[in-house]
């Protein structure tokens, strides 16, 4: 049904909300002017009325082939809207003016027009319908002998009902169409949206126009890049460089929604993510070390595969360092999710001072997962800015959590423990 649509109307993805809707409306309004000849057929002048259905019919047919084949549909605005004006119209004095009904049918026609609208002066919208309804109705008053009536009132009465019927149901098309193309725009921004913000902070947003800055005193932050990068890179062209990042960076995003952590950025080959935020938790520092065995587990995998087609492959460098900061958005334009504090510059040192191919955690952190990991002391470590700190090796699971094939992998123990955090 979906394929349908898209098929008559167009894709979401490549067409405009505008486009999508004209197609709608032309086709639809089209479709029911031609089926509406069927309606006339018992009238006195009905092969009058039956040349405008078709007309008009066929006329808003081959603007919608314009659009929906031809990409043609802006400039068919004030065409589109003044055939079905010059349509009431001629209806209007060949149909029993407006004892049949016809000043009905200016309320979906008006209806149309705004939501056609787009760059279009509503103002001059509004005017020019109300000019129409006016003239016709004053043409009307001061020449009957211009309005063809009905022969007798079982005509007129049928005719009436008809047209109202008709009206409540194109109507209720109108509304149907616009109430389920802007749900599709809607749900298009949402996904674009919480593709850039967290849900709350997306919403916040939504609701303030502005997010609040919030203080974490309990987070662990990540921080991963490439080794050896630039030297590999220049032996790729520019698009398979970014098509291979994008396919190493599409799978850290599922494995940090899998461990719980928030994306926050990627810098060139560079990767982000903290635990504990937005919304808190105790098991944050596990999240993130599971989520940096995940990212180490999956750049082994990438290397051999390539290693075996005969071509090189990033490792990885990655630190982990838990600790406070604040959360939040800056600017108005192109804005994002960002943290700040001394926590995030540790951990880029931890990631700059790290071993290749390992997952290289602080002593706060050390500390938190210890009863879960096993990790190896790298003693006292040099790191830019700050000193000599201490940096431990996530060598994978202690053995009452590890697989017993392979201990960077957990038991079942530990997935559930960790489905239900008991693990602190």
């Amino acid at each position: 049904m979906i394929k349908i649509a898209y098929f008559l109307f167009g894709n979401p993805k490549f067409h405009s909300l505008e486009h999508r809707l004209f197609n709608t409306i032309a086709l639809v309004n089209g479709t029911l002017n031609i089926v509406g000849v069927f309606g006339v057929v018992y009238l006195e002048n009905f092969k009058v009325l039956l040349a405008l259905n078709l007309i008009s019919g066929l006329t808003m047919l081959f603007m919608y082939y314009l659009s929906r084949v031809k990409s043609i549909y802006f400039i068919l605005y004030w065409p589109f809207n003044l055939t079905i004006l010059i349509y009431l119209s001629a209806m209007w004095f060949y149909n029993g003016g407006s004892l049949g009904g016809n000043h009905y049918y200016f309320i979906p026609a008006l209806v149309i027009a705004l939501i056609l609208l787009k760059n279009h002066n509503i103002y001059l919208i509004y005017s020019v319908y109300l000019f129409f309804s006016v003239a016709l109705f004053y043409l009307e008053y001061n020449h009957k002998d211009w309005v063809v009536g009905y022969a007798n009132e079982m005509d007129r009465y049928m005719d009436v009902g008809g047209n109202y019927v008709f009206v409540q149901i194109l109507t209720g098309i109108l509304i149907f169409i616009l109430s389920r193309n802007l749900n599709i725009e809607r749900k298009k921004s949402e996904t674009l949206l919480l593709n850039i913000l967290p849900k709350s902070i997306a919403d916040e947003l939504k609701q303030n126009d502005s997010v609040s800055p919030k203080r974490f005193e309990e987070t662990s932050v990540l921080f991963c890049d490439m080794a050896s990068f630039t030297k590999i890179a220049e032996a790729m062209d520019p698009e398979t460089l970014v098509g291979e990042l994008d396919r190493v960076f599409k799978k850290f995003d599922e494995i940090c929604i899998e461990y719980r952590m928030e994306k926050i950025k990627t810098i060139g080959d560079a990767y982000m993510a903290v635990g504990g935020i937005p919304i808190e938790n105790k098991t944050h520092a596990i999240d993130s070390v599971l989520c940096g065995l995940g990212f180490q587990a999956y750049m082994n995998e990438q290397r051999e595969i390539h290693n075996l087609h005969g071509k090189e492959f990033w490792q990885i460098r990655l630190g982990i360092h838990v600790g406070p900061l604040v959360a939040g958005v800056v600017g108005n334009n192109k804005f994002a999710y960002d943290v700040w504090g001394d926590t995030v510059n540790t951990a880029s040192r931890l990631e700059s001072s790290g071993v290749v191919g390992e997952v290289n955690i602080s002593q706060d952190t050390y500390d938190l997962v210890k009863d879960i990991f096993l990790c190896e002391s790298r003693g006292l470590i040099s790191a830019k800015n700050k000193g000599d700190i201490p940096m431990y090796l996530v060598k994978g699971f202690l053995p009452e959590y590890a697989d017993p094939i392979n201990s960077l992998r957990p038991n079942q123990q530990f997935k559930r423990m960790y489905a239900a955090e008991l693990l602190f």
